[in-house]
């Protein structure tokens, strides 16, 4: 668990000390899982510090308001205008307090270096090397937290736990969304926006449910030179106690240059399949039919919209 900085845990418990006492109630409990009884307003507020794996991930939750980073921001001398959006916020608060810890680093002293700390360096540069991104590993992290936020927004699974919007994605990003249902049909979307509330549609609107099979037959990852990371995953599609049929999606990541441990999505192709379209015994396995070479060769191919998912 990263957690928070030090910078970054004092503003935070100047924020959450503007919200009522029933918001951080509420939000202990869902940081916490509700496996923390507080005793009271600011031990509450110190299991939601404690407990939080990083201040994004804290300030994202519905119950921290964006009215309240807004109030925060400006009683630092933050000035912004009023109608920033909550993703834009969060970012502000976030370099405000790496300009505070950047001041008090320069404020402190340097120590004098022995030769065994220089030989730790040294031991840390050849690590940090040596050290390669898991793309399994990442894939898999982004399909639990993909599928999950998605998911929590289908009203029928009570209020979700996180936002979801065009800030997870990047400005241009493409969706090809193909169904063979009662019909056949292959749309295109283009942007944040309207690629976020097309995709948040299936679940609030349509109510459906996706499911995804990460074993190593439902889930494969590859990256291209310019450091696309594509994850390619297969699933079920359910609607209340009903399976409706299955889905592939393929997803393109690119690193956030400028949020650490970030990644946004820059392009997603999503094909779902009704069970009466399907093959006998498809639905017990649901399995990614695109191989490593064809993940590695669609960054190219997925951009110049020759790709087809038919």
């Amino acid at each position: 668990m990263a957690g928070l900085s030090r910078p970054e845990s004092e503003g935070c418990r100047e924020l959450l000390g503007l919200l009522d006492d029933d918001d951080i109630a509420a939000l202990c409990d869902t940081v916490t899982s509700r496996l923390v009884q507080p005793d009271g307003r600011q031990d509450a507020i110190r299991a939601i510090l404690a407990y939080s794996q990083s201040v994004e991930e804290l300030l994202r939750r519905k119950k921290v308001h964006r009215d309240t980073i807004f109030k925060y921001l400006a009683s630092q001398g933050v000035i912004i205008p009023p109608a920033t959006e909550k993703h834009n916020l969060i970012q502000h608060a976030k370099d405000y307090w790496k300009r505070q810890l950047q001041l008090k680093l320069k404020d402190t002293p340097e120590p004098v270096k022995t030769s065994q700390d220089i030989r730790l360096f040294q031991q840390e540069k050849e690590d940090k090397k040596a050290e390669k991104v898991d793309f399994r590993q990442l894939g898999e992290e982004f399909c639990h937290w993909f599928f999950e936020l998605l998911n929590s927004q289908n009203p029928f699974l009570g209020p979700p736990q996180d936002e979801w919007g065009p800030q997870h994605f990047w400005h241009d990003v493409k969706l090809r969304f193909y169904y063979k249902t009662s019909e056949q049909k292959v749309i295109d979307y283009h942007g944040a926006e309207i690629v976020s509330l097309r995709l948040l549609s299936l679940v609030k609107e349509e109510y459906l449910f996706l499911s995804p099979n990460l074993d190593s037959r439902g889930l494969k990852c590859a990256s291209s030179p310019h450091g696309l990371v594509m994850v390619g995953v297969a699933g079920t599609v359910h609607r209340g106690d009903t399976c409706l049929g299955i889905f592939e999606q393929i997803f393109g990541l690119i690193r956030c240059p400028f949020v650490e441990n970030t990644w946004k999505i820059k392009f997603i192709n999503l094909r779902i399949i009704g069970e009466a379209s399907l093959a006998p015994g498809t639905l017990m396995k649901p399995a990614i039919t695109f191989e490593q070479s064809d993940l590695e060769a669609f960054y190219s191919i997925s951009l110049s919209g020759t790709k087809s998912m038919t």
